[in-house]
């Protein structure tokens, strides 16, 4: 595989990630060639100079205790330093059938597990706490945020394991994730959206309400955003088993008014719920969702 280039962005694209042997270096190859391609360091936002203390809680990594503070007054405390977010974030996987969907060499489901991985490594680089949790029908799996030592490499094995599944239910799905989500944080959802835009405004409005900051990636395939075939297709509906057959005129018209209202209306969702929408197709680079990403977390620090 090439790997030398003058546009590091080149090397987050989706086809080049792919042929990485491991998710860790996936992650690793995308967000430090994010970085350079900002022309800053690596380690933007992630300051050493110390700032402030505060309390321990659950999942913390031990290392970031001051000891000498705990000698002195028995309280249990974490070291914070200037560039931290201290945000919790939580990582929402869509591993229905339908993500499993390819017409070129990634899957949604691919593409999604590097953006995962990417957003787990960068935060997990802050010290910030980092959980998952895949859902179809209902969730699938969970792991609670935690920052301890070895959190990076079991977050990565759990998306990497991460299979498509039955059918979508976000409304159930997001629901049982609001239990876990008590304490405040960032959550992120991954999911092509296959569901009706209001199914998912009752989903997500009530962790909104309890301050969560809400991100959402919808990620599709090219051949679904922008269909090219010239010669009728029987299409199979990969969570329901209903075929359909459809023809060129159809695409080119009634499907793509359907599918800029079905959009316009997620982003018209998102709006209302004070969450950002960012569409990604399963063949451009990772770049416009790390940016998206790094950008909200700059505007949302706590």
């Amino acid at each position: 595989m090439e790997a030398r280039t003058n546009n590091p962005f080149s090397l987050l694209r989706p086809e080049v990630l792919a042929g990485l042997s491991t998710l860790e270096l996936v992650a690793r190859q995308a967000v430090e060639g994010f970085f350079q391609g900002m022309h800053r360091s690596p380690r933007f936002g992630f300051s050493q100079e110390f700032a402030e203390y505060r309390a321990y809680s659950e999942g913390d990594d031990p290392r970031f205790v001051d000891w000498n503070v705990f000698a002195r007054t028995d309280r249990t405390y974490i070291r914070r330093y200037l560039g931290e977010t201290n945000t919790r974030l939580m990582i929402a996987m869509d591993v229905s059938a339908s993500m499993g969907y390819s017409s070129g060499p990634v899957s949604k489901l691919q593409y999604a597990k590097f953006v995962a991985a990417s957003l787990a490594y960068m935060a997990l680089h802050q010290h910030d706490p980092v959980g998952l949790i895949a859902f179809d029908a209902t969730v699938r799996s969970y792991r609670p945020p935690s920052s301890r030592t070895g959190s990076l490499g079991a977050v990565l094995h759990a998306i990497d394991g991460l299979v498509p599944g039955s059918r979508t239910d976000l409304t159930e799905s997001l629901r049982q994730l609001r239990e876990h989500c008590q304490r405040r944080g960032l959550v992120v959802v991954i999911s092509d959206l296959y569901c009706d835009p209001e199914a998912l405004t009752r989903a997500v409005q009530p962790m909104a309400w309890r301050g969560n900051d809400i991100m959402i990636f919808q990620v599709m395939d090219r051949a679904e955003l922008q269909p090219e075939w010239q010669e009728s297709m029987l299409f199979e509906d990969l969570e329901s088993g209903q075929q359909l057959e459809v023809s060129p005129d159809y695409l080119r018209t009634t499907y793509r008014e359907r599918l800029k209202s079905h959009l316009e209306h997620m982003e018209k969702v998102a709006g209302r719920l004070g969450a950002d929408h960012v569409l990604l197709a399963t063949d451009e680079p990772l770049d416009r969702a790390l940016r998206r990403y790094f950008m909200f977390r700059t505007a949302h620090r706590r």
